[in-house]
């Protein structure tokens, strides 16, 4: 008979998820993770199946806790109209923030889309769940917006989104810019 979990799973998987989100999959060993969640090897195997049943279960964490949460003004059955100038103003100010946390980490699934475990066909499909559901979003928040063209608007927005948290890690400030752009072309407004 086995021993009883003794650690709460959601815990595990968010102190994981900040690991694999600052550091990526590949440069983050179960010694990283046994110390980052105090849980030990054989738990963690236990609980996940192996590192990467721990990742998945990260990705999840971070579509529910991160990404859900900011889309869901723009999926509601009721989109305000300035629902998707809200959205972009939102990620700009979290890219803006000068916590290296925030501005350093980019966007997880991204991160994982360039690294070697992009190249893995359940994480590539995931990414493109994600920017599948991003563009939908975006689309219903240009719809409620009234603008012309709400297709291309929203293919532009998920395009600058995508590219914003692509140099969130690398060049902050271009990232920034790259959503006043986006804001400006769609006649949203530049910075705030």
């Amino acid at each position: 008979m086995g021993r009883a979990q003794t650690f709460e799973t959601a815990t595990v998987v968010r102190a994981a998820r900040t690991l694999f989100w600052d550091r990526g999959y590949e440069d983050v060993s179960v010694p990283d993770l046994e110390e980052a969640t105090g849980v030990r090897r054989s738990s963690l195997y236990h609980a996940f199946g192996s590192k990467r049943g721990l990742f998945d279960a990260a990705v999840d964490s971070y579509l529910e806790d991160v990404v859900r949460p900011r889309l869901r003004p723009l999926r509601g059955p009721d989109v305000a109209p300035g629902a998707l100038e809200d959205y972009l103003r939102g990620v700009r100010g979290a890219l803006a923030d000068d916590r290296p946390a925030v501005v350093q980490s980019g966007c997880l699934l991204l991160n994982a889309a360039t690294a070697p475990v992009g190249r893995d066909e359940a994480v590539a499909q995931v990414v493109h769940e994600y920017r599948t559901e991003l563009h939908a979003a975006l689309l219903r928040g240009a719809v409620a917006a009234g603008v012309a063209a709400p297709q291309q608007v929203a293919t532009v927005c998920t395009s600058a989104v995508v590219s914003a948290f692509v140099l969130a890690r690398i060049d902050p400030a271009e990232a920034v810019a790259t959503l006043d752009a986006v804001l400006d072309v769609v006649g949203l407004g530049g910075a705030a």
